[in-house]
């Protein structure tokens, strides 16, 4: 378990992913959203789940410390999603992604985590830009990076996939 400090907003707690996240994870991984936009990282089991957060989050905290979070509402501890900071091996700026439970797309956690989120990259890891990757056909994730004052910078790919993505950017360069 990464050695962090959890975030709060109004509604939301945002803290690291842990082995106890793998239940959700898996319901996560397997969303007909996440399959589409992010793709099928082949997770199915609760044991997928939990060596797929110690091979990809664990590292993330322990080099750079940022990673994958988990968003919880705070008034009833229920998980919403997913919002971090991911350093991608062949990419100098890290970027930003995030992905909710079907039921808790449209009310605000994405903008409220991910606004939280940009505001501790700069100020906790001393972070001066962002970016951001999504499927041209992800509108949803293109209005959200657009809200949080990404531009489009061009056309992208991530380490080890072939999909062609938009590459959002922007500076974090907002007073604290």
């Amino acid at each position: 378990m990464p050695k962090y400090k959890p975030l709060h907003t109004k509604r939301l707690t945002i803290r690291p992913i842990s082995i106890e996240d793998a239940a959700f994870v898996l319901e996560l991984m397997n969303t007909p959203k996440w399959i589409k936009n992010i793709g099928d990282r082949n997770v199915r089991t609760v044991e997928d789940a939990e060596a797929y957060i110690i091979e990809k989050a664990f590292p993330q905290f322990k080099e750079y410390g940022y990673g994958n979070n988990v968003v919880v509402r705070t008034a009833d501890n229920t998980r919403l999603g997913t919002c971090g900071l991911y350093h991608r091996e062949d990419r100098e700026d890290p970027d930003i992604g995030f992905a909710y439970l079907p039921n808790y797309i449209g009310k605000g956690y994405a903008f409220e985590a991910a606004n939280h989120l940009m505001i501790a990259a700069k100020k906790d890891y001393g972070l001066t830009e962002l970016s951001g990757y999504t499927l041209e056909a992800n509108l949803a994730s293109r209005k959200l990076l657009e809200r949080l004052g990404f531009s489009i910078k061009g056309i992208g790919k991530l380490p080890n996939n072939d999909e062609e993505l938009l590459h959002y950017y922007r500076v974090l360069n907002f007073d604290i």
